[in-house]
């Protein structure tokens, strides 16, 4: 794609900025379309994966057919299958009639598939299949169902490292892995961070009649250096707060106003001293902010995998110094002073450590939203299918 042509999609789908890996990757985008390749975009959260398979979709011949995109991890497990692939009249209890699923519904188009780490290992044998041959059976049916989708999966999550884990489909990952594309984060695009700043702070001026806020080289260079783990969500969520409280309302003498570093770095949490952001203010009611919940949150559960997978290795060597299989039922007696019963002791105290403080943050996050588990799950930066599972593991204790 010439410049022009490359200005004119992102203004056709609002995308602000410049850089090259970001360049690259709508190229790459427009460049696939007209094949029926399975595409995986990747890249963090916040991000803004989604705009890539509305792309893929325009550009593509299945462009006057159905787009569909499907938040995998928004689904309870329980339903997944039949959201996915329909069902039949008393298929489960509640299943008062037929239902058409998404791939029967996008037949002819294209269906995005969100957060596709978070599906269950059955459904991931039933996309497979999908896939491979076009083919699925509705849950509650014997009659094998066609469609004709092009499928177009996104993950903010490592799906090798999952393959590892036994978490994901070696196969599926190969079958979705057809053709990559990797969405930059935005500490990767220093160069665009200011230029998505005014963009936001000016829609938002503009839609409630404020001046439009601008920022000295000193509080440019400190919205730069701070790493946004929330990437362009979060940029627009301190775009807009910062308008919100900073600004004032425009008058004949003013339509803009311009903060220093030091009135804008309150906005911006301190990671200098600290591997977690901290909130430059302090909060007023002694709790933590809803960056450093989300930050907290998926620290524990990064290290809830890390743990888990130092335990794969353990008894991987466990299982070779005696001759075991890996996996194998036959237990294992460390021997004495090999300090492999201090090492499971310790993992097995950091691990209910860990499921506990996630737990109460979850449980707490319940509380403070009435129970309502879509609206805790966007505090705490986590999938929903995370919060049901966590109640779920409750309800059985």
């Amino acid at each position: 794609m010439d410049t022009q042509e490359l200005q004119r999609l992102k203004n056709k789908y609002d995308i602000i900025g410049n850089d090259s890996a970001l360049n690259n990757a709508l190229e790459m985008a427009v460049a696939i379309a007209p094949t029926d390749l399975t595409v995986l975009v990747t890249g963090e959260s916040g991000v803004g994966k989604e705009t890539i398979p509305q792309i893929i979709h325009q550009f593509s011949r299945r462009k006057n057919g159905k787009y569909l995109a499907v938040n995998c991890g928004a689904i309870p497990e329980g339903t997944i299958n039949a959201e996915l692939f329909g069902h039949e009249k008393g298929a489960f209890t509640g299943a008062i009639g037929e239902r058409k699923g998404y791939f029967e519904e996008a037949n002819g188009g294209t269906l995005f598939l969100d957060e596709i780490g978070e599906l269950p290992k059955e459904t991931q044998a039933m996309l497979l299949r999908v896939l491979q041959s076009g083919e699925y059976i509705k849950v509650g049916s014997s009659k094998v169902e066609k469609t004709d989708v092009r499928i177009v999966a996104a993950t903010n999550v490592n799906l090798y490292a999952a393959v590892q884990r036994g978490k994901f489909r070696e196969d599926l990952y190969y079958r979705l892995n057809a053709a990559r594309i990797m969405v930059p984060s935005l500490r990767e695009r220093k160069d665009d961070i200011y230029l998505l700043f005014r963009k936001f702070t000016s829609d938002f001026s503009q839609r409630f009649g404020l001046r439009k806020v601008s920022l000295s080289i000193d509080a440019i260079s400190l919205l730069k250096g701070y790493r946004w783990p929330g990437n362009i969500r979060q940029l627009k969520n301190v775009a807009e707060t910062v308008t919100a409280l900073e600004s004032k309302p425009v008058s004949a003498e003013s339509d803009r106003i311009e903060l220093d570093a030091r009135n804008f770095a309150k906005y911006i949490p301190d990671e200098k001293d600290s591997l977690l952001p901290q909130v430059a203010s302090t909060v007023s009611d002694g709790g933590m902010s809803d960056d450093d919940k989300r930050m907290f949150v998926k620290a524990l559960l990064d290290l809830k995998q890390e743990v888990d997978t130092l335990r794969d290795r353990t008894e991987r060597l466990e299982a070779g110094a005696k001759g075991l299989p890996s996996g194998s039922d036959h237990p294992v007696t460390p021997a004495p002073g090999s300090g492999v019963e201090d090492a499971e002791w310790q993992e097995q105290t950091e691990d209910l450590s860990i499921r506990k403080a996630s737990d109460d943050l979850i449980e707490k996050a319940l509380e403070k939203h009435g129970g309502n588990i879509r609206e805790a799950a966007a505090e705490l930066g986590i999938s929903e299918r995370t919060v049901y599972r966590k109640i779920a593991a409750r309800k059985k204790k």
